[in-house]
């Protein structure tokens, strides 16, 4: 089985890093896609995917079987379709399982995919609806919560990102300057 972990990685932090390493373990892996989204739907990204997908390579380095790459899709049922995975599994967050619902063509993704649902201690569950059954699993994480927007934030004010992304990435972005400017987000 192949995973496939899709987001901004604005910048890439422990918490995607361990629902990738769980992910690995949890549905045995093949193999895992790190897909940096170049033009995410969901959200305005400022910094270059080249430049996100360089720390997504510092930030998942050390996992075996992991690949990352830019994804120049717009929707995910647009990668999906394009690509056609064969026996593939799509890694999300709980939080983002809330918001399925309002993806593009959420039903025709489930058609194509699984999707792996990461959950935290002390999070509840989403509730599964009839028409997503047998295609969602749920696996535990142990990660705090962590935001990719918090984190823009602590660097533009300077604080340190120790404890909150990988070492490697924490370097990037210092000696980069990334998100110093207000602009980039």
């Amino acid at each position: 089985m192949t995973g496939l972990f899709g987001g901004a990685f604005n910048p890439p932090h422990l918490g995607h890093h361990e629902l990738a390493r769980r992910a690995l373990e949890h549905f045995d892996l093949e193999r895992l896609q790190i897909l940096v989204s170049g033009d995410p739907a969901h959200k305005e990204v400022d910094c270059p995917v080249e430049q996100r997908v360089a720390l997504a390579e510092l930030a998942f380095a050390e996992l075996p079987l992991t690949v990352v790459r830019a994804d120049p899709y717009h929707y995910t049922i647009d990668l999906l379709r394009a690509e056609r995975p064969e026996d593939a599994i799509f890694l999300i967050g709980a939080d983002q399982y809330r918001d399925f619902p309002t993806w593009k063509e959420p039903l025709a993704i489930l058609e194509l995919v699984q999707l792996g649902v990461a959950t935290r201690a002390g999070v509840v569950r989403p509730p599964i609806p009839p028409e997503h059954d047998g295609r969602v699993v749920f696996f535990e994480i142990d990660s705090p919560p962590i935001s990719s927007s918090d984190l823009r934030a602590r660097a533009r004010r300077g604080e340190p990102l120790d404890g909150f992304v990988s070492p490697a990435v924490a370097a990037e972005i210092a000696r980069s300057g990334l998100y110093r400017s207000s602009g980039l987000h």
